[in-house]
């Protein structure tokens, strides 16, 4: 985890499994959340060979959803803002995104 100051930190999606993980991005500052159903992440991921999760599996569509029951009440418990990105672009999530935080 990082010391810096200022910075955007986007952490891989099993870091939140951890609890000393959670705690300290809860304490270091603002937590987002960008949520998506599991059908926009099996069209995001399908053809991603860096998801090692997904490429040993013959149904990356089972994995994601046994994910997202383990991870998603996780990322809701520490999230201080939580942004649905279905169908929007990065640019409309970013303005969503301030908006929220009232910058």
């Amino acid at each position: 985890m990082s010391e810096k100051q200022g910075i955007v930190l986007a952490t891989g999606g099993g870091s939140v499994i951890s609890d000393q993980v959670r705690n300290r991005l809860s304490a270091r500052g603002i937590v987002v959340y960008l949520e998506t159903t599991i059908d926009k992440q099996v069209a995001r991921t399908q053809r991603d060979r860096r998801r090692p999760l997904l490429q040993t599996s013959e149904k990356p569509r089972t994995v994601l959803e046994n994910l997202a029951v383990e991870r998603n009440p996780l990322y809701e418990e520490i999230a201080d803002v939580v942004i649905k990105t279905d169908d929007q672009s990065a640019k409309v999530v970013a303005h969503k995104i301030i908006e929220r935080l009232d910058f």
